[in-house]
């Protein structure tokens, strides 16, 4: 036996033992004293009067007063006497006997008045004298007599046997459901990722197996302290309704529960036709759901076509029709839920309004951007895009945020809100418009010497030999600016592949140097004066012929630019 087990058997031992005493001793401290007059005596019958009981019996009811005695007063009296007569086990039971006298008829033990009936209690009660007194004679001896049975010894070493019992019965019902309990713990534990899988939304795993294993294992425990405490409800009330001293306090207990189960049958009963309602509601909701989600599906399948409808617009719609139809059926189900005009249900709604209130601004500003993005067509899923500084292609649009996947691999995830009040450039949405592909362009500079035509032709050769550029339509170029000391040219080239332009950019940039190596063509913005007769070129010199030779300095003499008539000296100098 594992520790586990030892600690809940001393336990549940302790308890038993705990109850048992106080069982037990509970009889013999109302022994030793008198039972206060309020429990017996103050009772209302449910009919008019103050009843007269004995233990926990009633025997009749006092409707009338006698002189300055109320009939409170009367039946406090008469409960007295009859209590003394029956703890006193000299007096016999049969020694009660009736005396009529003119005016009254006594009910009389020996030679002692228990009960003197009145003309008012007989007119009270609707008959004479000794019609009353007939009847509560025999009622009062019968009384007695259980009375006094219930308070024998035997009867309570019976009790004291019955209570031994219980508590066994009791032990071998909680080391039953223990092991139950526990068989259904270890094999919660054992189903952990077989028959219990992860709740998983596509590849989002929303709840792991671990936490629904904790989950069902904290709804177990919770059932079973249900059980265990309605198990001891049951046994306590069966425990006291041994013995006489407390079989009153068992009914009680007893009634409380039934009075409760009585109310919640009631109530249950009550509720049905506004339960019946909540369930047309549902299911009203759900086959308009499962009826309309073929529909769009088809709608975004491209298999049903609507006017002015897009393909893409099929699952935000459904998103949004079925937000729509679950917030209709709640508003029209809320007045059918329990509780439904209460102040605490008022007070939790009026709460989550100031909550929501309050909080979901910034939320619901980016609900509204998100869905007028989605039907503006601004971009779409796998769109090549930019906003603001950010560019790269959509991986995710949805109501909340819309999420970039940049050329280095890195996701930027923009709030819906700012992507409506930013400049968005969309390098897909033409890209396979055979009349609107989308024109890549780069901007070189070069000098005032080189002839135009020339650099055209460098340039629009570097586009073709680009891959991922058409030839169709033909690359052309544009002269930006003529500036201080160069020319501004911008080589345009169409593509349909906007998802390569980081990679096409690179390329042509690699083909506009060869092209113009090869055309002899020196790319530089020449912004400065310098001696250029002595200096090795720029251009490679794979480029240049195999017999060049960089020319040399060519000095002229100061007089000879001053006074050319000497030029003859000069030269032979």
């Amino acid at each position: 036996m594992n520790n586990s087990k030892k600690h809940f058997i001393n336990k549940f031992l302790s308890l038993a033992l705990i109850v048992f005493i106080l069982i037990t001793l509970i009889p013999f401290a109302y022994s030793q004293e008198n039972t206060p007059p309020t429990s017996k005596a103050s009772a209302i019958s449910k009919i008019d009067g103050v009843t007269v009981v004995l233990g926990d019996q009633t025997l009749f009811a006092i409707k009338a007063g006698v002189g300055s005695f109320s009939a409170s007063e009367r039946s406090q009296a008469v409960t007295n006497r009859i209590e003394t007569m029956a703890k006193d086990l000299t007096v016999p039971v049969n020694s009660l006997k009736i005396s009529d006298q003119p005016s009254t008829t006594d009910i009389l033990s020996g030679d002692k008045v228990i009960f003197t009936i009145t003309d008012g209690d007989a007119k009270a009660a609707g008959k004479t004298r000794q019609e009353l007194a007939n009847e509560y004679v025999p009622k009062i001896t019968n009384t007695i007599i259980q009375y006094r049975q219930d308070r024998s010894l035997k009867n309570i070493l019976f009790g004291v046997l019955y209570t031994v019992i219980s508590t066994l019965a009791l032990w071998l019902i909680f080391k039953i459901l223990n092991q139950i309990f526990q068989k259904i713990f270890n094999g919660i534990s054992n189903w952990q990722g077989r028959s219990i899988p992860a709740v998983r939304i596509q590849n989002f795993e929303l709840l792991p197996a671990s936490r629904i294993t904790y989950i069902l294992n904290n709804i177990i425990k919770s059932i079973r302290l249900v059980l265990v405490l309605g198990i001891l409800y049951i046994y306590v009330p069966l425990i006291l309704s041994f013995f006489p001293w407390t079989k009153q306090i068992s009914i009680n207990l007893l009634n409380y529960l039934f009075l409760a189960l009585e109310s919640a049958i009631e109530g249950l009963v009550a509720y049905l036709p506004k339960f019946i309602a909540l369930a047309i509601i549902i299911i009203c909701a759900y086959y308009t759901i499962k009826f309309i989600r073929p529909i769009f599906r088809e709608l975004g399948n491209g298999n049903l076509s609507l006017p002015g409808f897009y393909p893409e617009w099929a699952e935000p719609t459904f998103k949004l029709a079925l937000f729509l139809i679950i917030a209709l059926a709640l508003v029209v189900a809320l007045p059918f839920l329990p509780g439904f005009g209460s102040p605490a249900f008022q007070g939790i709604s009026v709460f989550l309004g100031v909550l929501l209130s309050l909080g979901s601004s910034a939320a619901v500003a980016n609900i509204v951007a998100g869905v007028i993005l989605i039907y503006t067509r601004a971009f779409r899923v796998g769109d090549r895009i930019k906003i603001n500084d950010a560019i790269g292609d959509i991986i995710e649009k949805s109501l909340f945020v819309t999420r970039i996947r940049t050329i280095k691999n890195v996701v930027i995830t923009i709030p819906n809100g700012t992507v409506l009040t930013s400049q968005i450039i969309n390098y897909s949405a033409l890209a396979e418009d055979p009349n609107y592909y989308l024109i890549l362009h780069t901007t070189v500079t070069l000098g005032y010497d080189l002839p135009w035509r020339k650099i055209h032709q460098a340039l629009i050769d570097a586009a073709l030999a680009t891959s991922y550029i058409l030839a169709e339509p033909v690359p052309f170029i544009l002269q930006t600016s003529l500036d201080d000391f160069y020319v501004s040219y911008e080589i345009n080239a169409y593509t349909n592949q906007p998802t390569l332009m980081a990679r096409i950019y690179s390329e042509l940039h690699q083909n506009i140097q060869d092209k113009c190596n090869e055309a002899d063509i020196e790319i530089l913005s020449p912004h400065y004066s310098a001696i250029r007769d002595g200096n090795q070129i720029t251009i490679p010199e794979n480029y240049l012929p195999k017999n060049y030779k960089a020319p040399g300095f060519r000095l002229s003499h100061l007089d000879h630019l001053l006074n050319p008539s000497n030029e003859k000296d000069s030269s032979s100098t």
